[in-house]
């Protein structure tokens, strides 16, 4: 066949315009089969076309082995640190009504140094438990850097504190490492090692003179100030998606035996870390407010911290929390005891943690129940699917829907000799 064959030639006895259109109807280049795609909508690998709304667009990287897509819903949040905020002007009014003057004066400042005292043990907590590595051992190290402060005192607050966080940091990275890299409940593994820094504290047998002259009520409106700040602003950052997915990513999803992946295991022991070294900082400024410090395993310092933390809105479950939650709920603890105090009732600090963890284990509920993000849904376009009612199930990963029926219908059998008769087919012989 030749090169100028008719078939490959356009009809010369067409005229033809400018477009390439000709008298006889669209030319070749505007037939139905090269026409471009339409990018207005998107199938989502259905059969369906759908508009995407942005808050899709913007969970699309978000990791499917992470938990739900989205961003948190911190209403829930919002709402129950205004709940707390009331409760500890409440807690305050009953306080000032049994002693004003432990709201002024020396009073103020001694209530300030042990609420920062309790903050630092509380933010250690609440940054293990949004890391879904809960660290069980913030109240014996919190404890022994306490006796150990009494003890060296007298060599500078420097030469004493640096040994005892240090000593913390050494036992939160070997934490970290048995937690992360086996990959082991952190409630347990954080167990296990304040048990084992009971064993250092029982070595002392009587209460210990706090050594030195350096006293934390002289400066107490700033240290309360800078833990208050660090525990707001860890909060803020929390609010960030990134960050929030990344703190939390240790937290199980499905099986809780299943590695969450390297990034995973080294922001939990980095939290692990960073809690220690909190303890014992939070342990020397009792010391240091106290005149004697008593050889105590420290678990009711835990109950009370582990309690302001869940108390404060931190999930018991990892990753979701507040922002002033943590802050709100120290100040509340350490007026209910200073109240329990003005009032003379021995009110033991393991009942008030608790109460205070009771009552944290119901806003858990309450915020993994109002705290998650909402479905993102995808409404289908009513003109394909030919009901404007129907419903799309949510997600990405819909089953592939057709539009036609895939069974063929039955044929007669009777009178067939072949089995393979190409009648059922529709062919014709």
């Amino acid at each position: 066949m030749a090169y100028d064959d008719s078939a490959f030639r356009r009809r010369d006895n067409s005229t033809t315009d400018r477009l390439g259109r000709d008298d006889f109807g669209p030319s070749a280049y505007e037939s139905s089969d090269y026409r471009e795609p339409d990018t207005t909508e998107s199938t989502l690998g259905m059969h369906q076309h759908r508009r995407v709304p942005p808050a899709v667009l913007d969970d699309v990287f978000d990791d499917p082995d992470h938990g739900d897509p989205g961003r948190d819903r911190m209403v829930v949040h919002i709402v129950w640190e205004i709940v707390l905020l009331l409760a500890a002007g409440a807690a305050a009014y009953l306080v000032y009504s049994q002693d004003s003057s432990a709201l002024r004066g020396a009073g103020l400042d001694s209530l300030l140094v042990l609420a920062a005292a309790l903050g630092l043990l509380a933010i250690g907590v609440g940054l293990t438990l949004r890391a879904g590595a809960v660290n069980l051992a913030v109240g014996p190290i919190a404890a022994a850097a306490a006796l150990h402060f009494a003890e060296n005192g007298d060599r500078g607050l420097v030469s004493a504190a640096l040994p005892a966080i240090g000593a913390a940091a050494v036992i939160g990275l070997a934490l970290a490492i048995l937690v992360a890299g086996f990959h082991v409940p952190g409630w347990a593994a954080s167990l296990g090692a304040g048990l084992a820094v009971v064993v250092f504290i029982q070595q002392r047998t009587e209460s210990v003179t706090v050594q030195g002259d350096f006293d934390p009520t002289d400066r107490s409106i700033y240290i309360f100030g800078g833990v208050a700040a660090l525990g707001v602003l860890g909060g803020l950052l929390g609010t960030i998606k990134s960050v929030r997915r990344a703190v939390g990513r240790f937290r199980p999803v499905a099986d809780p035996a299943r590695r969450r992946g390297r990034v995973a295991g080294l922001l939990a022991g980095g939290a692990i870390v960073v809690s220690m070294i909190l303890a014992a900082a939070g342990g020397i400024l009792f010391a240091a407010s106290s005149g004697t410090v008593t050889p105590d395993p420290g678990f009711d310092l835990l109950g009370l911290a582990l309690g302001a933390a869940l108390l404060g809105g931190t999930s018991a479950f990892g990753r979701r929390g507040g922002v002033f939650g943590t802050v709100l709920a120290v100040v509340l603890l350490t007026l209910a005891i200073r109240y329990f105090d003005a009032r003379n009732w021995n009110v033991s600090f393991y009942a008030i943690g608790a109460a205070a963890m009771t009552v944290g284990l119901v806003i858990t509920r309450v915020v993994e129940a109002f705290g998650r993000p909402p479905s993102a849904r995808v409404e289908p376009d009513p003109e394909w699917n030919g009901s404007a009612g129907s419903e799309t199930p949510a997600g990405w990963s819909s089953p592939r829907q057709e539009s036609w029926s895939s069974a063929l219908p039955a044929q007669p059998t009777a009178g067939r000799t072949d089995p393979w008769d190409g009648d059922r087919w529709g062919i014709a012989r």
